[in-house]
């Protein structure tokens, strides 16, 4: 049986769904099947970010629960990345059942990736039922870390204990001159550090190229997201 974890945030912005999509891939080429959930009905971005634009399938999840198809009709295999998979988010949000979905499909992958969308709403709420454990991202600025301090009490409400976390964008100038620390961001958030990744222009250029970050093979951030993928299959690697 594989395992569900949804990758979420406090708010927009903090790159969660293109840290969705990095740690997918990275998990991928290190020889896992992964299926990647773009939970974010109406504002869809995951296909953007996995460079699977061009090629998901007609399908998504909504038309799954709807009967209109079924589930191997609606996910689609990347193109250059043996191993990963994409099932997509509705137009609309409307049909509901996505955790008994993704309670069924997850026995077929070894890790189901589950990109939620922002806030606590409802569809945080969906997304979340169906997961065994969660990634907050967050940035490191008190906005930011006071909403994804809220995602973990409300992750908690929902039976999820296993909540891990990604300071994402960190500009360890900007910290050092406003006084703060990342250990600031980490206490007052109240969730285990997964990792940290660079504030990187490559992760733009590589969306503007539509190319996986995986494959565009530039940067920090790249190489953040592949340490990450490892301490989740259990890689004794540091923190850096």
């Amino acid at each position: 049986m594989g395992t569900a974890t949804v990758i979420t945030s406090g708010k927009g912005g903090t790159g969660k769904t293109t840290s969705s999509a990095a740690i997918a891939e990275y998990l991928a080429a290190a020889g896992r099947s992964v299926l990647c959930v773009d939970a974010d009905a109406g504002l869809k971005n995951l296909d953007l970010c996995l460079g699977m634009a061009s090629c998901a399938s007609a399908y998504d999840y909504g038309d799954v629960l709807a009967g209109r198809c079924g589930v191997d009709q609606a996910v689609s295999a990347h193109p250059d990345i043996p191993g990963l998979y994409l099932l997509s988010a509705p137009v609309e949000q409307g049909e509901t059942g996505l955790p008994e979905l993704i309670a069924q499909v997850k026995g077929s992958y070894d890790h189901c990736i589950i990109d939620c969308p922002a806030g606590i709403g409802f569809g945080f709420r969906e997304a979340c039922a169906g997961a065994d454990g969660a990634i907050i991202v967050s940035a490191s600025d008190p906005s930011s870390c006071r909403d994804s301090g809220r995602v973990v009490q409300e992750l908690s409400a929902l039976g999820i204990k296993e909540c891990r976390l990604i300071i994402n964008r960190v500009r360890r100038g900007v910290l050092r001159s406003s006084g703060a620390t990342l250990d600031d961001a980490i206490d007052s958030i109240g969730a285990r550090l997964l990792g940290y990744v660079p504030d990187d222009r490559n992760v733009i250029l590589a969306a503007m190229n539509e190319r996986p970050l995986s494959l565009w093979g530039k940067g920090q951030a790249a190489e953040a997201y592949r340490r990450i993928a490892m301490r989740i299959l259990g890689k004794k690697i540091p923190v850096k």
